[in-house]
């Protein structure tokens, strides 16, 4: 019950760009930035289990905390994906909802600090990679198939009232925000005027 309190704060911490401080995450968020930052999360996994390399499950939880305590903020690969990765392939920004991303990143964490505490604290490499095993299976799925598996278990969770819908309520139907504020002449992510 601790973890569902606890995550119901960080869900509910999410704002919109124009109210966004230090530790917030943004809302909406860059579809094609996640899938990015996934693809990242899924070659360094693979690293760390192919070249035996357990360390680097330390990367991997500072990068999900920082993540889901700042946005992209202080994450070194979500700054390179934003920064460099992105602009240089001239990918655009897809705006999806962020909360459902926020919760994702939240369970990313919790998979890699395992990892790294079998690893690192207990010197069970093998237990530790198999954990990298079901974080690699998830972040493939969005890296590659743009799905979002722990955004589809906050939906579930949604629906039967465990996360309140005052969390999101652009979740329901986030196409519905994109006209709201294009109706008020501002991008989908309610900051800054349409061109």
């Amino acid at each position: 019950m601790a973890i569902i309190s606890s995550t119901k704060h960080l869900l509910m911490t999410s704002v919109t760009r124009s109210e966004s401080g230090f530790f917030s995450f943004p809302h909406p968020f860059n579809e094609n930035a996640a899938r990015a930052v996934s693809g990242g999360v899924v070659i360094m996994a693979v690293a760390a289990i192919i070249f035996d390399q357990p360390w680097i499950t330390l990367l991997l939880s500072y990068g999900y905390i920082a993540r889901v305590s700042t946005g992209p903020r202080l994450s070194p690969l979500a700054i390179f994906v934003n920064k460099v990765f992105l602009p240089k392939l001239g990918i655009p920004n897809k705006p999806v909802a962020g909360p459902p991303k926020r919760f994702a990143a939240t369970i990313g964490g919790a998979f890699s600090i395992t990892a790294a505490i079998l690893a690192l604290g207990f010197g069970l490499n093998g237990a530790a990679y198999i954990v990298l095993g079901g974080l690699i299976f998830a972040a493939g799925l969005e890296s590659i198939f743009g799905y979002c598996l722990g955004c589809k278990i906050f939906a579930i969770l949604m629906k039967f009232k465990i996360i309140p819908e005052s969390v999101c309520e652009d979740c329901a139907n986030f196409e519905q925000r994109a006209k709201r504020m294009a109706a008020k002449g501002l991008q989908p992510d309610g900051s800054t005027p349409l061109e």
